[in-house]
């Protein structure tokens, strides 16, 4: 079983893919929103890629850093740190400059009880921080709520389709991904819009909602019954290759695993695993939230880790009562009210 330092190494051990672009990207990289549940480990890998390819150019990290202990993680591995409110305009142009940005701030969660800060993360920090770095070059993180539900057999949205969601937060995460469009039109500044559908890590993630629920002996709703998911060490790694790729007009890229997984199965195979009968309720919907990530594994290659041992470790870290984030995903959402 992995430890957490064991996690956190793989998670942030950079591919060949990610020394090779930045062998060829130059200068700092900036991180906003950093604090979140991604960006730790990408700060990481960023900072080990630089470190061995002999590089100085600094990584840093953005953030209000609620959580101490987070800043202090980064500052122990190397990256440097800058505590900010980005909804300040003001804070937000007293950042320092960097060549190289990765956009992660946003809100999803509390969107039903309070839309407008939703609105407000989403769209009007991506204008602070466009203005800001209109010299540089920046990946917007986005999400695949931004498509509407597909039919399951259809293999996923594809970049081209028409962004149509349910819901405040899908809809403010299109409005986001406008808003940088716009200022990379307005300013030429090269934009890759990174579509992510869904990363795990064995301590959040869709798999380890389900396997809690098989391991607690809850019932399961498998209205939305399908998913996709990919090992966050891969996501991250394809979200610095993507700063190899941003460009004006847009570069846009699903990034998720390969299979579109039925989640009655996932849960059978959890029970499987965890000794347990799982307990499962309603009945798979036609549709479902999901993205084609073709392109990405034409550019990136296949994910790293498999699907089959993803399932594996999440299992024996829900079996080995491992710390968790308690941040469900809550994917099973299929009206958009997060």
């Amino acid at each position: 079983m992995l430890t957490t330092e064991e996690l956190d190494e793989r998670l942030s051990l950079p591919t060949p893919g990610v020394l090779q672009t930045l062998q060829r990207v130059p200068g700092d990289i900036v991180i906003l929103g950093v604090a979140g549940k991604m960006g730790v480990t990408l700060a990481r890998m960023a900072r080990r890629a630089l470190d061995e390819l002999g590089r100085q150019d600094k990584v840093i990290g953005v953030a209000r850093f609620s959580n101490p202990s987070t800043e202090a993680l980064l500052r122990e591995i190397g990256v440097e740190t800058r505590r900010c409110d980005l909804l300040d305009r003001d804070a937000v142009k007293a950042l320092p400059d960097a060549l190289n940005v990765l956009f992660l701030a946003g809100q999803k969660f509390g969107t039903s009880s309070g839309p407008e800060l939703t609105w407000a993360m989403n769209t009007l920090v991506p204008a602070w921080c466009a203005e800001k770095y209109a010299a540089s070059r920046i990946v917007a993180f986005s999400t695949g709520c931004v498509y509407p539900l597909t039919p399951i057999t259809s293999g996923g949205s594809r970049e081209e389709d028409k962004l149509a969601p349910p819901g405040d937060y899908a809809n403010s995460c299109v409005g986001r991904e406008r808003i940088f469009s716009y200022y990379s039109q307005k300013n030429n500044t090269p934009l890759a819009i990174y579509r992510l559908n869904y990363a795990i890590d064995l301590r959040y993630g869709v798999l380890l909602d389900i396997a809690q629920k098989v391991w607690n002996e809850q019932a399961f709703d498998v209205t939305m019954g399908h998913a996709n998911v990919i090992w966050q060490g891969d996501a991250n790694a394809q979200a610095l290759q993507c700063l190899d790729y941003a460009s004006c007009p847009p570069f846009v890229v699903n990034v998720t695993g390969p299979e579109t997984i039925s989640l009655r199965a996932l849960a059978h195979r959890f029970g499987e695993l965890l000794g347990r009968e799982p307990i499962i309720t309603g009945q798979e919907a036609s549709t479902a939230w999901l993205n084609n990530a073709a392109k990405a594994q034409r550019l990136f290659g296949y994910p790293t880790v498999a699907l089959d041992q993803m399932i594996e470790w999440v299992a024996d870290w829900v079996r080995a009562g491992q710390r968790t984030l308690g941040k469900p995903t809550h994917f099973e959402e299929r009206e958009g009210k997060f």
